[in-house]
């Protein structure tokens, strides 16, 4: 029940803009937000590559509405792509399509998504031959509704080249959500493209009629998926806080005798940072999925909406 409230608070457009605008709403959101600018970001992520983890960098924004948000978009993820290679940061980026104009204009698109791709296929930074280390797009998912064309996206980026003859393969990848029925063969496909996927459980209110409802099916595909995952050959990132799933990747990749440079866990930013030290020392590999920007409210009630304990804790800690 209240994953469901704050599910429907993430679609309130009134209350978005009340919170963005709030001085409270600005400080709650900042232990899951790095903060408003391009600057805040560099930060977060050399203080969390001083711990020695990787990141992935999102500039927060979803379903914009003309064509000039779009490119203003795009060429804030250029500069942020610029910076990682100039300061020799571990980092990536990770986008949504409908900040690229995919509702606007699907060819504006992907002119835009592909062209940032290009980038990062053409940039050669330190450990550039590590997928951990490469320049890198991650195309998040979305809702349901953009499942199928953001996975078409995601293949045609992966077969292109650049105009400087740069493959994009291994520059580009997708995200699988556990909790949606065709996942299982949504996996079997990018992995025949040897596509780079995430692993999540998935953070929108789906039906029963495309999604698991119970906890339980969506964690036993997620493990499920993990497995194929892992076994494919292909560098992937199981984004999970749950306990259970980690102790099931673990398990699986000791067994199989997986390395563990072979695969990454993700975790987002200011969350389970406990778990994430101690992954690290046990050397397992770790990427912090860091946000910012001024549009977060969707983002910060999903993350909400995923982990209620989320909620007790912001209001535990509120006014320390």
């Amino acid at each position: 029940m209240l994953r469901a409230f704050f599910i429907w608070l993430s679609t309130s457009r009134w209350l978005r803009a009340l919170a963005e605008r709030s001085a409270v709403g600005q400080r709650m959101s900042r232990r899951f937000v790095a903060g408003e600018t391009i600057e805040d970001a560099l930060a977060a992520t050399r203080a969390v590559n001083r711990l020695g983890m990787s990141v992935s960098l999102d500039n927060l924004g979803e379903n914009v509405t003309s064509p000039g948000e779009a490119r203003r978009s795009a060429q804030l993820y250029h500069q942020l792509l610029d910076a990682i290679a100039a300061g020799e940061l571990n980092a990536n980026v990770s986008l949504k399509l409908t900040h690229m104009g995919l509702d606007v204009d699907e060819a504006l698109a992907r002119e835009l998504v592909s062209g940032l791709v290009a980038k990062a296929a053409a940039q050669q930074g330190p450990g550039s031959q590590d997928p951990a280390r490469a320049a890198f797009v991650r195309v998040d998912m979305e809702g349901s509704a953009y499942t199928q064309r953001t996975l078409d996206f995601v293949r045609e980026l992966h077969r292109g080249l650049g105009q400087n003859g740069k493959s994009h393969a291994g520059r580009v990848g997708a995200v699988i959500q556990s909790y949606l029925y065709r996942s299982e063969k949504d996996v079997e496909q990018l992995l025949a493209d040897r596509i780079r996927i995430r692993l999540c459980k998935g953070a929108y209110k789906e039906p029963p009629e495309i999604a698991f409802q119970k906890k339980s099916d969506v964690d036993a595909n997620y493990v499920r998926l993990m497995k194929m995952l892992l076994k494919s050959g292909v560098y992937h990132g199981i984004a999970t806080h749950d306990p259970k799933m980690i102790e099931a990747t673990i398990a699986f990749a000791r067994a199989e005798k997986i390395p563990p440079d072979a695969f990454e866990f993700q975790m987002l930013y200011g969350i389970r940072r406990d778990l994430q030290k101690s992954l690290v020392e046990q050397g397992w590999r770790m990427r912090v999925y860091i946000p910012f920007g001024t549009q977060w409210y969707p983002y910060f009630m999903r993350r909400l909406a995923e982990r209620p304990a989320n909620v007790f804790f912001l209001l535990k800690n509120l006014f320390r």
